[in-house]
C-alpha cells in the first residue's frame, strides 16, 4: 500500500490503539503505515518515510527484554514523535533518566506549556491531556528542551529542535485529548512538511493499481456478506479488474431476519457484478453443533467459509485470489507481533493454513469511517454505505454457548425488533452498532397472565463509536427501550426479560463473544 510519496511511518511498540495515531494522522489527509518497533531498518528505509512515530507500550523501558528501535534510527535525519512509551525509550536511548514515578498518572490532567515551538504551535500554554504511564522521564537527554509539564509529571513534553525530535507522555491520539489532533497535525505538517494531499480518491486509484499489477490474467472470487466491508472490496476490485471477478454470498444459517433476500436484492440493483448464492445452513450448523467456545466458533465459521469458496472456485475453474473486506480493527483484534489477541476474527485467524487462495485484503489497513468514504466514491448506494456493521460469524457470535436452530429464532426476532425501533427512532445512524444478544445459559423467573414463566433474558446492546476500536454505550432515549423491551417480551416466546448493557470499550469489546 505504501505508493505514496508522502508516507508517515508508526513504529508499534504493543499499545492496544497504535492504530488510533494512524487514524490521527490520516485524518491530517497524510497516509500512514504501521510496522513493528524491529523491522528491518533496509525494510523501513525502502518505504522511504518522511516521519516516523513511536507508539506507546505496556512495557517498561527497564523490564528485561523491553522493546527498543534500532538506534540507527537516530541518525537517518528523519523527524520523530515518541508517544508515552515512545517517548520513554527515545529519551533512555539518547541518554535520559526514566524512572518508576512516584505517583502515576492516568485519566485527565492539567498540562501547562512552559516553551512553545513547532509542536505546541496555535496551542494554549493550559491544556487538559491523557495520561496512562507508571514510569517518567525524570530529566531529559543532553540538548533536549523541556516544551511541557504536569503536576506530577516534570517532563511531560520535550524536543531537540535541531534534530526535530520531539516527545510526549501523553497521548495525542485519544479523544480524551481534545486539543490532540493538532498535535499530530503540526508534527506532520509543519516538522515532517506533508502537503496533506492524502485522500480516499487517491487510494482508490492507487489500490486499482495494486490489485491489477498482483492480479494479473488470474480470476478472483470475493467473499460477499451484504456489509459496506465486503461491499466496497467487490466494487473496488471489479473496477480493477471487471470481468475476473465472481462475488459469492453464503448464507451460513446465522444472518438477520429477512438478510440473505436484502442482500441479494440490494447487490443485484447496485452492481453488474457475477453474484453466486449459496445456502449452506446445514453444514454450518452441523459443524457448529456441540461447540460453546466462542474462539472456536470463529475459527470453525473461518474454515468452513473458505471450504465453500474453494467448491465454487473449483467449478468456476478456478480462481487463484480470495478478496476479502479485511479491516485493521479486525487484524489488531485478532492479534499481532506486538499487540496482545482480543478475539480471532474469522477472516483473518480464522483462516485455515492449507487453504488454496492468496488473499486479496486491499482494505486491510483502513478504518471504518474510511471504508465509507471509499464507498461513497465508487458510487455505493447510502443504504449500503451507512449499514450498521454486522460481524461475519453473525447470530453465532450473539449467542452465548451452543448454536441452535430454536436459539437462532429467539434472537432473529429480537434483533428484528431492535433495529426496528432503532429507525423507527430516528437513531440507526446516530449509533455506531445497536442489537440483541442471547444468553441461553442464564434463564429468569417471570409472570405473563398471572402464570409463572422461566425463561430467557435479552441482552441489549448499542453502542457510539468511530472506528470501533474504542466505544460508549448509547445513551438511547428511555421511551426507545421501553417500546424495545415491550415489543420483546410480547413478541418473542421464550424470552421474559430485557436488559441494557452499559459497558464501554475497554473494558468490555462490543460483541458478546
Amino acid at each position: 500500500m505504501s505508493v505514496n510519496k508522502e508516507l508517515i511511518v508508526v513504529l508499534d511498540f504493543g499499545a492496544q490503539y497504535t492504530q488510533l495515531i494512524a487514524r490521527r494522522i490520516r485524518e491530517c489527509q497524510v497516509y500512514c503505515e504501521i510496522l513493528p518497533y524491529d523491522v528491518p531498518l533496509d525494510t523501513l528505509l525502502a518505504k522511504a518515510p518522511i516521519g516516523i512515530v513511536f507508539s506507546g507500550g505496556p512495557a517498561s523501558v527497564y523490564e528485561p527484554g523491553a522493546p527498543h528501535v534500532d538506534k540507527r534510527l537516530y541518525d537517518l535525519g528523519l523527524p520523530i514523535l515518541g508517544i508515552c512509551y515512545g517517548m520513554q525509550t527515545m529519551a533512555r536511548d539518547l541518554g535520559g533518566v526514566v524512572t518508576g514515578a512516584t505517583r502515576k498518572e492516568f485519566g485527565k490532567t492539567r498540562l501547562e506549556v512552559v516553551l512553545k515551538n513547532d509542536l505546541f504551535a496555535g496551542l494554549n500554554p493550559e491544556l487538559v491531556c491523557w495520561m496512562s504511564h507508571g514510569d517518567t522521564v525524570e530529566s531529559p537527554p543532553p540538548g533536549f528542551e523541556v516544551l511541557a509539564v504536569t503536576d506530577n509529571c516534570p517532563v511531560a513534553a520535550m524536543a531537540l529542535p535541531g534534530k526535530r525530535f520531539y516527545a510526549v507522555q501523553f497521548h495525542p491520539e485519544v479523544v480524551h485529548t481534545p486539543w490532540g489532533t493538532e498535535i499530530i497535525r503540526n508534527f506532520a505538517l509543519n516538522v515532517c512538511k506533508a502537503s496533506g494531499s492524502w485522500t480516499m480518491e487517491s487510494f482508490i486509484e492507487s489500490q486499482v493499481r495494486s490489485i491489477r499489477e498482483q492480479v494479473g490474467d488470474k480470476r478472483v472470487v470475493c467473499g460477499l456478506s451484504g456489509g459496506i466491508d465486503s461491499c466496497t472490496v467487490a466494487a473496488l476490485v471489479h473496477k480493477a479488474i471487471g470481468e475476473q471477478l465472481t462475488c459469492i454470498f453464503v448464507n451460513h444459517g446465522m444472518l438477520r431476519k429477512i438478510e440473505a433476500d436484502q442482500v441479494r436484492d440490494k447487490f443485484a440493483r447496485a452492481f453488474n457484478i457475477n453474484l453466486i448464492y449459496v445456502d449452506a445452513e446445514e453444514r454450518f450448523l452441523a459443524r457448529l453443533a456441540g461447540v460453546t467456545d466462542p474462539e472456536r466458533k470463529r475459527m470453525i465459521i473461518g474454515e468452513e467459509f473458505v471450504r465453500v469458496f474453494e467448491e465454487q472456485a473449483e467449478a468456476l475453474r478456478g480462481a487463484d485470489f480470495l478478496a476479502q473486506g479485511t479491516l485493521y480493527p479486525d487484524v489488531i483484534e485478532s492479534g499481532t507481533k506486538s499487540a496482545a489477541k482480543i478475539k480471532t476474527h474469522h477472516n483473518v485467524g480464522g483462516l485455515p493454513e492449507d487453504m488454496h487462495f492468496k488473499l486479496l485484503e486491499p482494505m486491510k489497513y483502513l478504518f471504518k469511517d474510511e471504508v465509507r468514504k471509499v464507498a461513497e466514491e465508487l458510487g455505493l448506494p447510502s443504504d449500503m454505505v451507512w449499514r450498521q456493521p454486522f460481524p461475519g460469524p453473525g447470530l453465532a457470535i450473539r449467542i452465548t454457548g451452543e448454536v441452535t436452530r430454536e436459539r437462532l429464532e429467539i434472537l432473529r426476532n429480537a434483533d428484528w425488533i431492535v433495529i426496528d425501533e432503532i429507525k423507527r427512532a430516528g437513531l440507526y445512524r446516530k449509533v455506531w452498532q445497536s442489537f440483541a444478544v442471547l444468553t441461553p445459559g442464564t434463564s429468569s423467573v417471570g409472570v405473563m397472565g398471572d402464570q409463572r414463566t422461566y425463561a430467557y433474558p435479552i441482552v441489549l446492546r448499542a453502542v457510539a463509536s468511530e472506528d470501533a476500536m474504542t466505544a460508549e454505550w448509547a445513551r438511547l432515549p428511555y421511551e426507545v427501550l421501553e417500546r424495545i423491551s415491550n415489543r420483546i417480551v410480547n413478541e418473542v416466546p421464550g424470552v421474559n426479560r430485557v436488559v441494557y448493557d452499559i459497558t464501554s470499550k475497554p473494558p468490555a469489546t462490543i460483541e458478546w463473544e
